[in-house]
């Protein structure tokens, strides 16, 4: 097939471009900049130049493909509401291209306030639909798109995908552990975080892509390897690679010691992916979490 993907050459897409193009698909990655057009060309993808906000060339990706995988994202903190809105945007616009052709269009979704205090199964619908939801509610919206034709698939991925050279979650709490001097989990930090190695994820997405062409049966899939890592665990695998104490931080405290991920780290995200394993035949076989910190995965970040 000829699948178009966005965010192709970032965290989690330039895991799954290579699976894919050893699957024996053809690649178009949509691309902002020269580095990540030349980063694509080197691993044997072609390139669409465009960002999320380019509709058009958001149109004319879908347009030429066979398949879409739409795992960009804006992560902007500093104004999550718009990302949720150009997230919006950019579903829709694919969607409407798609519409009526029994394509699959497979989107990078989450967890994070799905099922609250209760460990997420595949089958668990998200509760958000509104535009101003968060990520625009991208994935009720795609989902949704079953109706008018389109073979829908909600990848959520854990919140933690972590491997050498991540950015994400996990690399900030070190870079705050190191900045104060003590890595820090909230409260008795016995709240989960699920995860999943870059690498598992990466073969996952072109199991899902394949599946979805194939019987479109599957319509949410789970990108976790760990049902959930406790925070004080992250914590202490944290201090031990930065080699600071590990300390409770309480949640009164939580914004002011570790900044906007102070949210993110106090939430209790349990989540399954015994659905995904059975449905699709997917065995993580990467390191864990703590595996990855103990072998110093993240030592970048604490420098």
């Amino acid at each position: 097939m000829r699948v178009f993907v966005t965010g192709a050459s970032g965290w989690i897409g330039s895991a799954a471009v290579p699976e894919l193009l050893a699957a024996g698909h053809e690649v178009v990655g949509l691309a902002r900049s020269e580095a990540s057009a030349a980063s694509l060309a080197a691993a044997g993808a072609a390139v669409r130049r465009g960002d999320l906000d380019d509709l058009g060339a958001l149109r004319a990706g879908a347009e030429d493909a066979d398949a879409v995988l739409h795992l960009a994202f804006t992560h902007d903190f500093s104004d999550y509401a718009a990302s949720g809105r150009t997230e919006r945007a950019a579903v829709g616009a694919i969607g409407d291209v798609l519409a009526g052709t029994g394509r699959p269009l497979l989107l990078a979704s989450g967890i994070a306030g799905v099922a609250p205090g209760r460990v997420l199964t595949e089958d668990v619908a998200s509760p958000f639909s509104a535009p101003d939801a968060p990520r625009g509610a991208s994935e009720t919206y795609a989902l949704a798109l079953a109706d008018r034709g389109v073979r829908p698939v909600a990848l959520r991925f854990a919140p933690t995908v972590h491997g050498a050279g991540d950015h994400g979650f996990v690399a900030e709490l070190v870079r705050v552990a190191r900045a104060r001097g003590v890595a820090g989990y909230v409260g008795d930090g016995a709240n989960r975080w699920p995860a999943v190695h870059r690498g598992d994820a990466g073969r996952l997405v072109a199991l899902a892509l394949d599946r979805a062409a194939a019987a479109g049966d599957v319509p949410v899939v789970h990108a976790v390897g760990e049902e959930g890592v406790p925070a004080r665990e992250i914590a202490a695998a944290i201090g031990r690679a930065a080699g600071v104490p590990v300390a409770s931080v309480t949640p009164e405290d939580a914004a002011a010691h570790f900044g906007w991920i102070g949210a993110f780290f106090a939430l209790d995200l349990p989540a399954s992916s015994a659905l995904t394993r059975e449905r699709l035949g997917w065995a993580p076989t990467g390191p864990t979490l703590l595996e990855d910190l103990a072998a110093g995965a993240y030592a970048g970040a604490v420098r």
